[in-house]
């Protein structure tokens, strides 16, 4: 019999869908607008948590060139509608897209211009 313990199975906690809100600043190669001071870039983000959603999407959006300045996550599609939100056929398709391919799903970038922050 061996003295060492036995380790407890790991729980596999399933993978959510996060909406979130990430502002960039300008770095070299963005392919933003020419006089661009940034963008805000709306994604669809798989993680366990939020947290890991967030981690995955900056990580993602480095290799991309681009320079993440703030994240604000607005949670998962069941929390945003019990706080009311409609959410349309076309946002569904986009988070379970995001929840299938375990993937960050960029909905939409918006540039900002000067002080449209």
């Amino acid at each position: 019999m061996s003295d060492t313990p036995e380790k407890p199975a790991k729980v596999k906690r399933p993978q959510q869908v996060y909406t979130l809100l990430v502002e960039v600043g300008r770095h070299d190669n963005d392919g933003l607008p020419k006089g661009a001071t940034g963008a805000g870039i709306l994604c669809y983000a798989s993680g366990v948590d939020e947290a890991e959603a967030v981690r995955e999407t900056v990580a993602i959006l480095k290799q991309a060139d681009l320079a993440p300045l703030d994240v604000t996550g607005y949670g998962t599609i069941a929390e945003r509608e019990a706080q009311g939100e409609e959410i349309d056929a076309e946002e569904r398709e986009l988070a379970q897209r995001a929840l299938d391919e375990n993937s960050v799903i960029v909905v939409q970038m918006t540039p900002f211009f000067g002080e449209d922050r």
